[in-house]
């Protein structure tokens, strides 16, 4: 073996890393944390593509006095008071844990496994930082959305690559595709759904976030891919096109967004005499302030008010047995040909 000489710096033995990826959370529902995790997620010019001059003068002023408030008051109500932390940190520790443990028992010492947040905490870079540190010659990144959406796959890549920029050795990277229509995924979908229905209902919402209607314009595909999900599923269900529909939440801001919005839908079923309505949210892997609040605050809201008798909210797949097994075949089928 050659000899390093003495005044050489460590090489740490390499490792491959896997990096799990979510959106983020704020540190705490208090007005300055969730004021500077919001400043930084309403910045991404992947998320609000205004020019700044327009923007900025807009978000710092009158958006930040009141969002942080309103948002706080909100995540409050779904608050992992126990350990501090937001739902979906919670649940991404947990996704997290049961990648690292699989990985420990598929390749032994050779395979670290961490998880960021685009927003907030732990930030991207800084676990980046890490990981080269402690030697990930080999970087599997993965995504946690099914689906591809320049808001969120496109923008959690743009800020690997820009931590990326800041090593001078640069670890060899592959990136998990997005897996919407893979067949295990929908299977797993298709069982919550058993699962989570203790009756019957007469309409199954599958609930996407948004995104504005002309991001579909300019190519982005996930309204399509989002449409797909919904269709094999209902096929894995053997359910009737009636029984099942695509539809979006979490419009913000004054233009046109993808539709049927969730919140009238609900409300327009109640009124045509579905009075039972179940909703799930395939594009999310884990539950949060969209599925926790949004649709068990306002959406349900809106369908009780129009009249509607019994709603039911179908968990995301979490850190279930069945998400976890497609996470970890999902890895182990982008780790294929790296020597471990």
């Amino acid at each position: 073996m050659h000899q390093l000489p003495p005044d050489h710096p460590r090489i740490p033995s390499e490792k491959t890393g896997i990096l799990l990826a979510n959106l983020g959370t704020p540190d705490s529902p208090d007005y300055w944390p969730m004021r500077r995790y919001l400043s930084e997620f309403l910045s991404d010019k992947r998320v609000v593509d205004y020019p700044a001059w327009l923007w900025q003068p807009i978000l710092q002023g009158p958006i930040l006095a009141r969002r942080p408030s309103k948002s706080g008051a909100n995540y409050r109500m779904i608050w992992n008071n126990e350990a501090n932390e937001s739902p979906l940190m919670t649940i991404t520790k947990a996704q997290t844990a049961a990648v690292a443990e699989w990985a420990e028992g598929r390749y032994g010492d050779k395979v670290m496994v961490e998880f960021a947040m685009r927003y907030g905490n732990p930030s991207t870079r800084s676990v980046l930082r890490r990981m080269v540190e402690a030697g990930c010659s080999r970087l599997l990144f993965f995504p946690l959305y099914p689906h591809y959406a320049g808001a969120t796959v496109a923008t959690a890549n743009d800020e690997l690559f820009r931590g990326l920029m800041k090593e001078k050795w640069q670890p060899t990277l592959r990136i998990v595709p997005p897996y919407f229509d893979e067949d295990d995924y929908i299977a797993a979908l298709a069982n919550s759904v058993r699962a989570g229905l203790a009756e019957d209902v007469d309409i199954l919402l599958c609930s996407y976030h948004g995104l504005p209607e002309r991001y579909l314009r300019e190519g982005d595909p996930y309204h399509c891919q989002c449409h797909k999900t919904t269709r094999r599923l209902r096929e894995a269900l053997g359910w009737d096109e009636t029984k099942i529909k695509t539809t979006f939440q979490s419009k913000f801001g004054p233009e046109s967004w993808l539709q049927p919005y969730t919140v009238e839908e609900v409300a327009r079923q109640a009124e045509a005499g579905n009075k039972r309505v179940a909703v799930i949210a395939p594009a999310f892997s884990s539950d949060c302030i969209e599925t926790l609040e949004e649709i068990q605050g306002e959406i349900q809201e809106s369908f009780t008010h129009a009249g509607g008798e019994r709603f039911t909210y179908i968990p995301c797949l979490n850190a279930g047995e069945e998400h976890m097994a497609v996470l970890t075949r999902l890895i182990e089928t982008n780790l294929a040909g790296w020597t471990l």
